[in-house]
This record gives C-alpha cells, sequence and structure tokens, in this order.
C-alpha cells in the first residue's frame, strides 16, 4: 500500500520565512513513498490541496504529521498525527 504523509509546519514567522522547509523536512527521515509539506503561514496550498495531491498521484493510506521550527532553525515533529485515509 502507497504511504504518503502530509507534514504540517507550524511557528514558520517572517524571521524564518527564508526557511528551505523542503531540505529540513527531509532530515526528519519521513518514511513514506511521498511527502507533501504544508507552511501554517501559506494562504494558497493547505491540508486540503496536499491530501487531494497525494490521492491523485495514488497513494492509499495518508497521514498528517506535524512539525514545528525550533529554536536553532530546524524541524522537530510533535509527536501529533491524523490518519486522513487508508
Amino acid at each position: 500500500m502507497k504511504t504518503g504523509v502530509i507534514l504540517y509546519v507550524s511557528g514558520v514567522g517572517e524571521a524564518e520565512q527564508d526557511l528551505d522547509v523542503l531540505r529540513l523536512a527531509r532530515r526528519l527521515n519521513i518514511h513514506a513513498d511521498r511527502v507533501e509539506t504544508v507552511v501554517g503561514s501559506s494562504a494558497c496550498f493547505d491540508v486540503m490541496d496536499a491530501w487531494w495531491k497525494l490521492t491523485v498521484k495514488g497513494m492509499k493510506k495518508i497521514v498528517c504529521m506535524s512539525a514545528e521550527v525550533t529554536n536553532d532553525r530546524s524541524l522537530r515533529l510533535t509527536g501529533r498525527e491524523l490518519r486522513l485515509c487508508g
């Protein structure tokens, strides 16, 4: 079964706008066939958009994970997960 993960990143303020969230997300070693990142401050791409994108790509199990920006400008998983389908 193909697995997709939506990584919802919170805590990205104006000071962190230059963060490369995709690069930081790769360091988390999330085991999935496909990962989509959603930054909480983004108004143009949200969890629903990411869910749709993963569904179209054939992902049968989709989980939304929450991460936050730490003081040292890295990402940390919060442990909150929500299974969206599959």
